[in-house]
């Protein structure tokens, strides 16, 4: 069984010494003269103007009583919130106008709550109550507008005709059945917002990395190299060793490897010292579990035990 050797010594004390005594590699010098020009930035946003879409099922019960009420008079549905904004439909038996004189039956859409220049799609249809689909429907929807959708300016405005329907007519029409009209409002309220670029984030756990090599030293598994110090054996991993020491890397994966080394014996240690002291470099503990924060056990290590300093050098 192939063996090797660390024994104390001072930084000087060997060329691998030297070398390792240099916990940080230099930085590489910058020149703004050899800086290549940067690529310009490209920058990308969309603006998405959509209705917010809503309905409103309004029945008038009692048509035949509520004649007579005067023109101008309404009956008004309960208030709806389409778009961040109340609505109300208002039924005019007698008529909104007027110059009319009853003759029609007026139908609006109204703004029922605080908001300045709301710009909204709507939609009005009095339902055939015979079944035959017949309804009568007024709408913006599905058609090109030329000027586009309806401004309501301030609260009480309102969209609608004032000659929906003739009254004579509607009272011997199927939209009138037991005295009950059914209207139905839509109400499309026009929104815009610019989208830009999305992010998205995930949510990183706290590194349990630590622990987890912790364990891999503790449970002994796949071992594949042994520590002797004062006669007592510790087992260790070489992938671990090599990949925070460059010493260790070259002594056990470098081209001066012994293919058959199987331990490395530790000069002038005890056993005790070398298992839990933690200001002790080759506490294997220490060695795997703190070797992700390799900055502090430079330090930690240069001001506590300058003498083991040189031999293995944390990344």
């Amino acid at each position: 069984m192939g063996a090797g050797r660390v024994c104390r010594g001072g930084p000087s004390s060997s060329p691998a010494g030297a070398a390792a005594g240099r916990p940080f590699p230099p930085l590489a010098a910058s020149s703004s003269s050899a800086a290549s020009p940067s690529a310009p930035s490209e920058t990308a946003s969309t603006s998405v103007t959509k209705t917010v879409n809503g309905s409103h099922h309004f029945k008038i019960d009692g048509y035949s009583l509520s004649k007579g009420i005067g023109v101008g008079k309404y009956i008004a549905s309960e208030s709806f919130s389409v778009g961040g904004f109340d609505w109300a439909i208002y039924f005019y038996p007698d008529g909104k106008s007027a110059e009319d004189g009853a003759a029609y039956v007026s139908l609006f859409i109204a703004l029922a709550s605080e908001g300045t220049d709301v710009r909204a799609l709507f939609e009005l249809t009095l339902v055939d109550q015979s079944g035959k689909g017949q309804d009568k429907v007024h709408t913006h929807f599905g058609r090109s507008l030329e000027s586009g959708p309806y401004t309501l300016k301030y609260r009480g405005s309102m969209w609608g005709y004032k000659r929906f329907f003739k009254r004579s007519a509607l009272e011997t029409s199927d939209y009138l059945k037991d005295d009950c009209l059914l209207v139905n409002c839509t109400v499309g309220v026009v929104q815009s917002h610019t989208e830009g670029p999305k992010i998205y984030t995930i949510p990183v756990p706290p590194s349990n990395m630590a622990q987890h090599i912790g364990q891999l030293l503790t449970s002994g598994k796949r071992t594949d190299i042994t520590f002797e110090v004062d006669g007592e054996m510790f087992p260790a991993h070489k992938v671990v060793l090599s990949a925070r020491s460059p010493v260790f890397r070259a002594q056990l994966f470098g081209p001066m490897k012994d293919k058959n080394m199987k331990c490395i014996k530790i000069e002038d240690m005890e056993a005790p010292v070398f298992k839990v002291d933690p200001c002790s470099l080759f506490c294997l503990h220490f060695f795997f579990v703190l070797a992700i924060f390799s900055g502090f056990v430079i330090v930690m290590l240069k001001a506590i035990s300058p003498c083991y300093y040189h031999c293995v050098i944390f990344g």
